[in-house]
Order: structure tokens, then C-alpha cells, then sequence
């Protein structure tokens, strides 16, 4: 088994509950298919919010997708001057039988411009 890290993030139209939750659910389910990675390959969650995204805990809108016993956890991104504006990043770690190239990074809604380096 190998440790890897799988990176994404999303934007959301507005600061809802709603929108965070959807937003959230959104991007996890698509690097865990995207990935075919099983519940049991993940390790942990780490995401950020941007400052102006308030109404809800990104890690509360992936824990109800039913990742009960991984470790998730939030932090606010840094408010950097002309960065995108309501993003959602996430860092999935997991113990996986992969190789780095095997990994595909998931970026959606505007923040597709992020990191066009690490997107298919």
C-alpha cells in the first residue's frame, strides 16, 4: 500500500448551507469516483474554506455522504488579495495499491483555473 494525496477544490455561487453542502458533496464524490477509492483506502480529509463561505463546515456536508469514521477536519484558507473568491479545497489522503500517476485531481466550478497543471 502506498500513502497519496489527492487534491480538488470548487467554488460555490453563494454562502448557503445549501450551496456549501452541495458544493462539498459535489467535489467528494467525484475524486472518490473519479479515483475508484473505497471508504476503506481513506485515511483523512483536510479542507479549506475561503473567508467568505460561513454557513456551514465543509467537513460536516462530507461527513453526511456516510464517511463516519474518517477523520475530517477544516481550516480557512488564506485571504489573499485577488484569490478566488467562495472555493472549496479539499486534501484526500489514502493507502492505496497506486502509483502517483494513477491519481486525478478533481477541480470544478470556477475554480477549474486553478491548477490546470493537475487536472485531466
Amino acid at each position: 500500500m502506498t500513502f497519496l494525496a489527492i487534491r480538488g477544490a470548487t467554488t460555490c455561487e453563494n454562502d448557503s448551507k445549501e450551496e456549501i453542502t452541495r458544493a462539498t458533496q459535489e467535489l467528494v464524490s467525484a475524486i472518490l469516483d473519479k479515483n475508484s477509492i473505497a471508504q476503506k483506502h481513506i485515511v483523512s480529509m483536510l479542507f479549506t474554506a475561503t473567508p467568505d463561505l460561513v454557513s456551514e463546515f465543509p467537513a460536516t456536508a462530507a461527513r453526511s455522504l456516510g464517511l463516519d469514521d474518517v477523520p475530517l477536519m477544516c481550516a480557512q484558507e488564506l485571504n489573499v488579495t485577488g484569490s478566488m473568491p467562495r472555493c472549496i479545497r479539499v486534501m484526500i489522503h489514502i493507502d492505496a495499491d497506486r502509483q502517483k500517476s494513477d491519481i486525478h485531481h478533481i477541480f470544478l466550478g470556477n475554480a477549474k483555473a486553478l491548477r490546470k497543471d493537475l487536472t485531466d
